[in-house]
């Protein structure tokens, strides 16, 4: 295994003296740098882009500034300001961390890694970004832009989801972590991974740590990190049940907390059209007229692909509604947290009527 040249001093110098020239340091979270800022930040950023992220983190510390706020909140209000940012469990997640938070801690952050990993929904990584940048503990942390740092920088071989090559980039972001500016060098560190050592087309003529990485000594930075497996995708099909009232209501249900979309609204699922006139039946309703199918379009999870068929029936309620739902209007559906393909049929629905206010 190849090694860099550059010293733990070395490294952070030249990391740092890039960073604050070339940094990012004008980020929302970064003023001011409070353990639940950096939280949430770190939580949104996971699996997406900060330019991606920061509307919805405005608009999120708008609603929730602080602990308490979150803690006390609606799951269904945190779920509607996370919809469209994916990944829904970590909204969930935030939210059940908030409480343990308020119940067991106060409001505010343990101040060892160990302690804060344990919390829902944050790893050794996460727990490590909250302390170094908002109190400036000692701790370093291996997210996706750090692991392609790393390896580069030492020609780590093998993908980093095995644990001996996981293993192998901890003991290096621990050896080069400094003991001053760390809430400055973490920033650094990740800005470094998504900005210039990029995945596809790193920039390593202007990187500040071109002099000691093995990979571009090598002329082969793009062999790393080491690629995932590859596996096949499934597909998985669903009949979505537009179920529409007298009035254009649509008829919403709450998924389980469990499972995809957990939490979220959605339209009655089924696994064919043929199974329709059930799930009327089940919800006390009955169909007025022929159903009509809409086109479907596919909507990919990290792990499999699902193929919606949404089909539109116009219902009459007959007799009480024991299913748990609510009719919506598809132009104002409420605060609710939809899941996405959920929010593109309504605005689909919607747009008809509001065309024809114009």
């Amino acid at each position: 295994m190849s090694k860099s040249t550059l010293t733990p001093s070395q490294f952070s110098q030249n990391l740092l003296a890039w960073y604050d020239q070339s940094g990012r340091q004008d980020l929302p979270w970064q003023h001011p740098r409070t353990p639940y800022q950096v939280w949430i930040s770190e939580i949104m950023l996971q699996q997406t882009q900060v330019t991606t992220v920061i509307p919805y983190f405005e608009r999120f510390m708008e609603r929730f500034p602080d602990v308490q706020t979150l803690a006390l909140a609606e799951q269904d209000e945190v779920l509607h300001l996370w919809t469209g940012l994916g990944y829904y469990a970590r909204a969930r997640n935030l939210h059940k961390c908030a409480k343990q938070l308020l119940e067991n801690y106060q409001g505010e952050f343990p101040d060892t890694v160990d302690e804060v990993a344990t919390l829902p929904g944050i790893g050794r990584s996460t727990a490590g970004a909250i302390l170094a940048q908002s109190r400036g503990i000692r701790a370093p942390i291996l997210d996706g832009n750090v692991k392609r740092v790393l390896s580069r920088l030492h020609s780590v071989e093998g993908w980093p989801g095995k644990k001996p090559v996981e293993t192998r980039l901890w003991e290096l972001a621990e050896h080069y972590t400094p003991h001053e500016r760390l809430a400055d060098y973490t920033q650094a560190i990740m800005d470094l991974g998504a900005t210039l050592c990029r995945r596809g087309k790193p920039d390593c003529d202007v990187c500040p740590l071109r002099s000691g990485c093995s990979a571009f000594a090598n002329g082969n930075p793009a062999d790393f990190p080491g690629k995932k497996p590859k596996k096949v995708i499934p597909v998985r099909t669903t009949t979505m049940l537009i179920l529409r009232d007298e009035q254009g209501h649509v008829w919403l249900e709450q998924r389980p907390s469990q499972g995809i979309w957990g939490g979220l609204w959605c339209f009655p699922q089924t696994e064919t059209a043929d199974e329709a006139d059930n799930a009327l039946q089940a919800r006390a309703l009955r169909a007025r007229g022929d159903a009509q199918p809409l086109d479907g379009f596919r909507h990919t999870f990290s792990h499999f692909h699902l193929d919606i068929s949404p089909l539109e029936i116009t219902v009459r309620v007959q007799g009480t509604q024991d299913c748990e739902g609510r009719w919506v209007d598809p132009a104002a559906p409420g605060e609710l947290g939809l899941a996405a393909p959920v929010k593109k049929l309504l605005a689909g629905l919607a747009a008809p009527r509001q065309s024809r206010m114009l």
